[in-house]
């Protein structure tokens, strides 16, 4: 029988494929492509996930290792500079590492500590990875719709 935390791992995993799978058949020039009216483009949404993947491994999980500067949630808007293909790639791998290897780390026990955060509250750890689970699918989403209908932005 497996462990919550392997389950929740593996639930995890399979719902960030919804990202993961676009990575590689995106291309510089993509990066730039915006749905309008919205002014994200892909590389914003790509440099956001990663973001958010780090805010969570240290902030949810605790991970005092992790340093992160979340420029996407600074800036609050898309400022039109996540335009280098191969820096983004990194930074979503090194943001699926950090935060998978701190979640691998989770007794069962742990699911159930509850945490509070000024974005969403208090929350069990298992509730506070939902938010992660349906974020990343949320935007990989937008991602998909901007790729196959979305204009490069001037």
């Amino acid at each position: 029988m497996k462990t919550k935390t392997a389950l929740l791992t593996e639930l995890w995993i399979e719902g960030r494929t919804r990202f993961s799978n676009q990575i590689d058949a995106l291309s510089e020039s993509d990066l730039r492509k915006t749905l309008s009216p919205s002014p994200n483009s892909i590389g914003f949404l790509m440099r956001h996930m990663g973001d958010v993947e780090l805010l969570f491994a240290k902030n949810v999980f605790g991970d005092s290792q992790i340093k992160v500067s979340a420029k996407t949630i600074i800036a609050g808007k898309d400022t039109g500079e996540w335009t280098d293909l191969e820096v983004l790639k990194n930074y979503v791998e090194e943001s699926y590492k950090a935060l998978h290897s701190i979640v691998e780390k989770q007794r069962d026990e742990d699911w159930e500590d509850e945490i509070s955060t000024k974005e969403f509250g208090t929350k069990t750890k298992a509730e506070a990875f939902g938010r992660i689970v349906t974020h990343t699918a949320y935007h990989a989403g937008q991602m998909a719709l901007i790729q196959k209908y979305g204009t490069n932005q001037k």
